[in-house]
């Protein structure tokens, strides 16, 4: 777990302050994520502001969390091999987004779904520390956060949201709003209309925006155990069993790749 405190979030990094308390819930139970999300955030903060003291001073600090972190597991292969630790950022999310889809299709909407749905979407945005995303995966993170605001919306007007893929205009992210609204939310929505939600409603599954994404589509056979819920109502989806990451060949690469090195001291100088 990452020691060094951070200073108070400058108002330019808004942005990663999410990624970076989804780091702060992983440190014990993912400790892997967590260190990603850190990097993400560490690297998303130099293209926004490196310069002004504040942020100079919180990108000291979380570049030291991240050098403590690096120490701490330095022996773990997803820590030190970009290609290691993508498979194992990119096992997580999806698992979160299988778990959050199959609530969803399921007819099962609660807060714990809503949460894992937008949840899997940050850290598809972690894999961009490895590269550019993959058009699969760049299409989940679209799909989930939007769904994760819609399925929202619908509860919080007292409507009954639709299962599964469909249409995706006129619903979007305050996640500010919502944090003010819910404590029990990691993330929220901007107030909707009713018109909006309703309209969504009643489209009809085949005419979602060009993304299908069938049940469990190219995510692991796990559901997080993070993110049991309590509804009262007995869900006919199947939890399958845990399973882990396949260890990679180790001749699959020939030397630790640069791309997730940590950006050097003398970036903030």
């Amino acid at each position: 777990m990452a020691a060094t405190a951070l200073p108070p979030l400058p108002p330019q990094f808004k942005s990663i302050q999410h990624h970076l308390r989804t780091a702060q819930e992983l440190d014990k139970r993912e400790p892997v994520v967590a260190y990603y999300c850190r990097l993400y955030a560490m690297q998303t903060g130099m293209k926004i502001d490196s310069k002004t003291p504040e942020c100079r001073k919180f990108l000291s600090k979380l570049m030291d969390q991240l050098e403590a972190m690096k120490k701490q597991f330095g022996d773990n292969e997803a820590i030190t091999q970009d290609i290691v630790g993508s498979a194992h950022v990119e096992n997580y999310a999806l698992k979160m987004f299988l778990y959050a889809d199959n609530e969803d299709r399921a007819g099962q909407f609660h807060k714990n779904m809503i949460k894992s749905f937008y949840t899997a979407s940050l850290l598809i945005d972690v894999l961009t520390v490895f590269g550019e995303l993959s058009e699969e995966n760049a299409q989940h993170r679209k799909y989930a956060r939007w769904k994760a605001a819609y399925i929202h919306n619908c509860l919080k007007n007292g409507e009954s949201p639709q299962p599964g893929p469909i249409g995706m205009e006129g619903e979007s992210f305050d996640v500010e709003r919502e944090e003010t609204e819910s404590s029990s939310l990691h993330s929220g929505t901007a107030q909707p209309t009713s018109s909006s939600t309703h309209e969504a409603n009643n489209k009809a599954a085949s005419n979602y925006t060009g993304i299908h994404i069938p049940p469990g589509a190219h995510a692991p056979a796990n559901t997080p155990a993070e993110v049991p819920h309590n509804t009262g109502v007995t869900s006919n989806t199947i939890q399958p069993s845990p399973q882990n990451i396949p260890l990679v060949d180790p001749s699959l690469y020939s030397a630790q790749s640069a791309g997730t090195r940590l950006i050097t001291a003398n970036l903030l100088l």
